[in-house]
């Protein structure tokens, strides 16, 4: 009889085969029901204690699972998924991952049955053009100079989050600053630039209406010298520079013998003078207030509060360009570039307010900002955390209705209307895959049931009454109302959610439950090579994290 050939080292797994399958599926289900009861207003909140001892209030499910350290490699491809929504449209990351987890579930049924893989994946993707079609055609165009509609749109994505209870208030800051700081690039496209020119400020204290988007910006500093300088003043013409108003130093050590005794004065005055023409060349254009991202030695703030001018120095170079985006300037690199042009004239009141204990500076009432700040107060630290985390996911949701101005109904109607159309076009479907094309129909319907899970209703009764209604795939717009569980009209009721979110939202757990569904074979084990020559083999140094670790021991 032969001997057995060994392939694989024998540090190695390697599992393959429907095991395979079933694990990532079960890895992902078990993913989605951590999420699960986090969908729609009625959910619950989950606490994460972090490494370093930190508390995480959230139902945000991207934030949830950033938290989460998993060890199954199927489970963690899931939380790439709400990652990627979350960069894409900033919402829906809940949606993704219960949709993702359902669509693999209903595949586990045909695996056992012996389907082909690669036969469901064909099904799933027939059902996600069919899916977008039907997005497509339920789909409403919606007026963006119309507020009421943007805030009911705003305020029902972000009516499954913390904030709901303060009304409008959040939606209301979203709305303001990504309208302030879209810019039209022509052709009818506008460009919003959230993470660069909205700054949000959590300051702990005061109350959370007192939350406002700012007309300009504000930073956490100071004048350099306070008794000297103005704290307020209105209509400043602001220079921003982003080189040190102080002497130049040599490169690391520089020698410079000195013969005579005057030659010392020669080149402290020199160094003086070269201040003090600086400090000439910006004055030159009268400004009210300097900024630089660099240092400002103390000659140079006596030459600017002697002509009284304020002065910042140190400033963060995303302040800087925040507040040439507010006030109309232009950042200069040397001083004895400056134009009239490059002076910011835009901006109504300079004022440097204390807060708490630390001193804020503030630039606001500009005329046209493209920049701003939103101020968050509130009572905690972790409140406050909580709040900037809807008020990212709302500014997300603005911006893509400004991007992508189309509805779709929330509440789970969209889901089943997409439901009802698949179901009936599944009779067209030929051959084997008509099956998982089925089952992927009746998958969609997982939205409104973990809604009406959530709500705490007669899921069944409430489910059966809403298929009832999508039957033919009319009546698009019936659906959930998430806070009383009753089936309502979404148009009436003011629940609607992103075309681009729901889009997104479908493409991306559907392709990666076709992904996931494709891997049929795990190898796990596989430790990095060493270079061939080095074959004395280096003993391995434990640090004190590896300590428990078990992998250090060979086998």
């Amino acid at each position: 009889m032969q001997a057995p050939v060994l392939v694989l080292k024998d540090s190695l797994k390697r599992e393959s085969g429907t095991k395979v399958h079933h694990q990532n599926i079960q890895a992902s289900k078990a993913v989605a029901d951590i999420i699960r009861t986090t969908l729609g207003p009625r959910s619950m909140l989950k606490m994460l204690l972090d490494a370093a001892g930190g508390i995480v209030v959230t139902n945000d499910g991207n934030a949830i699972l950033r938290e989460l350290d998993l060890a199954h490699p199927a489970a963690k491809s899931m939380i790439e998924l709400s990652r990627t929504q979350d960069e894409e449209v900033g919402d829906g990351t809940t949606t993704v991952i219960v949709l993702a987890g359902e669509m693999l579930h209903v595949a586990e049924a045909f695996i056992d049955k012996k389907y082909h893989p690669t036969v469901i994946c064909r099904a799933y993707l027939k059902v996600l053009e069919d899916a977008i079609a039907v997005l497509d055609k339920i789909a409403m165009t919606v007026d963006l100079n119309d507020r009421e509609t943007v805030l009911g749109l705003v305020k029902s994505s972000i009516g499954t989050k913390f904030t709901s209870q303060f009304g409008s208030l959040i939606a209301d800051l979203a709305i303001d600053a990504t309208t302030t700081v879209g810019v039209e690039l022509g052709h009818g496209l506008r460009e919003v630039d959230i993470k660069k020119y909205v700054k949000v400020e959590k300051v702990p204290g005061g109350q959370l209406e007192d939350s406002k988007v700012l007309k300009g910006v504000m930073f956490n500093k100071d004048v350099v010298a306070p008794g000297k300088m103005r704290r307020k003043i209105v209509n400043p013409r602001i220079i921003l520079l982003d080189c040190p108003m102080e002497y130049k130093k040599g490169e690391n050590q520089t020698n410079a013998e000195l013969l005579k005794e005057e030659d010392w004065a020669v080149l402290l005055k020199m160094e003086e003078e070269y201040i003090e023409n600086l400090c000439a060349q910006i004055l030159k254009f009268k400004p009210d207030l300097v900024i630089t991202e660099k240092g400002l030695s103390d000659l140079a703030c006596h030459y600017l509060s002697k002509a009284g001018v304020s002065a910042i120095r140190r400033i963060r170079m995303t302040d800087n360009n925040r507040i040439a985006k507010a006030c109309g300037a232009v950042i200069v690199n040397r001083p004895d570039e400056l134009q009239e042009s490059n002076v910011g004239t835009g901006a109504g009141l300079f004022e440097v307010k204390k807060i708490g204990d630390e001193f804020f500076a503030f630039i606001i009432d500009c005329e046209d900002p493209k920049a701003c700040t939103v101020l968050l107060r509130g009572a905690s630290k972790d409140l406050l955390n909580e709040v900037e985390r809807n008020l990212q996911d709302a500014m997300c949701v603005a911006r893509n209705i400004i991007k992508n101005p189309k509805l779709v109904p929330g509440g789970g109607a969209t889901e089943l209307t997409v439901s009802a159309v698949l179901k009936q076009n599944s009779s067209a479907v030929e051959g084997i895959e008509k099956w998982p094309y089925e089952a992927a129909a009746i998958a969609f319907e997982a939205i409104p049931r973990t809604l009406s899970q959530n709500c705490g209703v007669n899921v069944i009764r409430t489910m059966t009454a809403l298929q009832g209604k999508h039957a033919n795939g009319e009546n698009a717009w019936t659906g959930i109302d998430g806070n009383t569980g009753e089936i309502a009209d979404m148009k009436e009721r003011k629940i609607w959610d992103s075309y681009t979110v729901k889009a997104q939202a479908f493409k991306t757990a559907i392709e990666a439950a076709c992904m996931l569904l494709r891997i049929d074979d795990i190898v796990s084990g596989i430790k990095k090579t060493q270079a061939p020559g080095s074959s004395s083999a280096k003993p391995t140094v434990e640090g004190e994290g590896d300590a428990d670790n078990e992998q250090l021991i060979p086998e």
